[in-house]
């Protein structure tokens, strides 16, 4: 994988630059629509790569080892072959899914034992063997395996959580590099940095990870219910320290203005399920603000959500399949959130580019901020 840095704002540390991995090229700042189990929800693989225009999508190392299970991957040719996907793909190491199974698991230095959620059956990751399952995934880029603490999180916890996923990530680095792909293309594992909402523990993380030199470098532990202000403080830090290289993976974030502010502190890559979540439960979002389409206001209005996305559908006919229960409903609305979300990273790289990012954003994140 190269990175290829090709523009920073003239008024903010927004970058603009291409990732070329075996499978292709991504342009960021980007959004990567989240396919867990291998399918972005309601969403097929034609309509991602030919409307939505997605460059990468995620998919996530514990959903994908529990079902459909590595050895059907491995058996298919990896993960692309198996869902029909050509472009790249990045995989999630677990370490957030172990986290929210707070009730289901036991961590040790070894690793993390859990119950899975489908059966109950009881397993074992270690950094090693999340490594193992990664390169029978195929993902062309990997994370490695942490542990993320709740928030919120007493200093002694986090310092302890963070020394642990040090730790752990060294053991990563170590299987990573002991082991190769096995389909023929390179895969690039990205370090995660944590700390909870400490400045020196997140300026220590970011250090740490940084001094290893892996490809690119991810920002975990954020976006799990610490006010955004945290959120940007700790981002902009990490950012300052992580080197400029080098791809910024801010993890699961989050909201359009969220995706706004942190592209300003210098983040390249997003992920997040919030565009297909709220889209099923009819929350639509447009450059104008956000709309609650089951609400009554659009019974008649016969024009579409806006001028970008779905032009030939009107707000009364999305609300009319929402209200009836149909399944077109969250379909379409799962389709325009993407697209919406796609389009919007395209702008702020447009905008950075022609160095009118730093006064175009601000403009941008008040109209996504209203109700409509």
């Amino acid at each position: 994988m190269k990175f290829q840095l090709q523009h920073t704002d003239a008024g903010s540390k927004a970058r603009a630059g291409e990732i070329t991995t075996d499978h292709g090229t991504i342009q960021t700042p980007i959004f990567m629509p989240v396919g867990t189990i291998g399918s972005v929800k309601a969403i097929n693989q034609g309509q991602l790569k030919d409307e939505i225009k997605a460059q990468i999508i995620l998919g996530n190392t514990y959903h994908l080892y529990l079902r459909p299970g590595t050895e059907t991957l491995q058996a298919a040719g990896g993960l692309h072959k198996f869902i029909g996907w050509d472009k790249p793909i990045l995989t999630d190491s677990g370490g957030y899914q172990v986290y929210s199974l707070a009730e289901r698991r036991k961590l040790t230095e070894e690793g993390a034992k859990f119950q899975s959620h489908i059966d109950g059956s009881r397993h074992l990751f270690t950094p090693e063997n999340v490594m193992d399952i990664q390169r029978q995934i195929g993902a062309d880029i990997i994370m490695a395996f942490d542990e993320c603490p709740p928030y919120p999180s007493t200093y002694e916890y986090a310092q302890k959580s963070m020394n642990m996923t040090h730790r752990w990530l060294d053991r990563c680095v170590g299987r990573f590099n002991e082991t190769e792909g096995l389909y023929g293309y390179d895969q690039a594992l990205f370090p995660i940095l944590q700390g909870s909402t400490f400045k020196d523990l997140r300026q220590q993380s970011a250090e740490y990870v940084a001094k290893l030199d892996c490809p690119g470098n991810a920002i975990g532990g954020l976006s799990v219910g610490e006010p955004h202000d945290i959120m940007y403080e700790l981002t902009e830090v990490v950012c300052d320290i992580l080197p400029t290289s080098k791809p910024r993976y801010l993890m699961g974030v989050g909201t359009p203005e969220n995706i706004l502010e942190c592209i300003a502190l210098g983040v390249d890559m997003f992920d997040c399920v919030m565009p297909t979540r709220n889209a099923r439960n009819g929350m639509l979002f447009t450059k104008d603000g956000f709309i609650n389409i089951k609400n009554k206001k659009w019974e008649r209005d016969f024009t579409p959500v806006d001028d970008l996305h779905l032009p030939s559908y009107s707000k009364a006919y999305l609300r009319h399949l929402f209200v009836a229960g149909e399944m077109l409903g969250p379909q379409l609305a799962s389709l325009h959130n993407l697209s919406f979300y796609l389009w919007l990273v395209g702008q702020a790289r447009t905008h950075i580019l022609n160095d009118t990012f730093s006064s175009w954003k601000p403009q941008m994140v008040q109209k996504l901020k209203q109700r409509l």
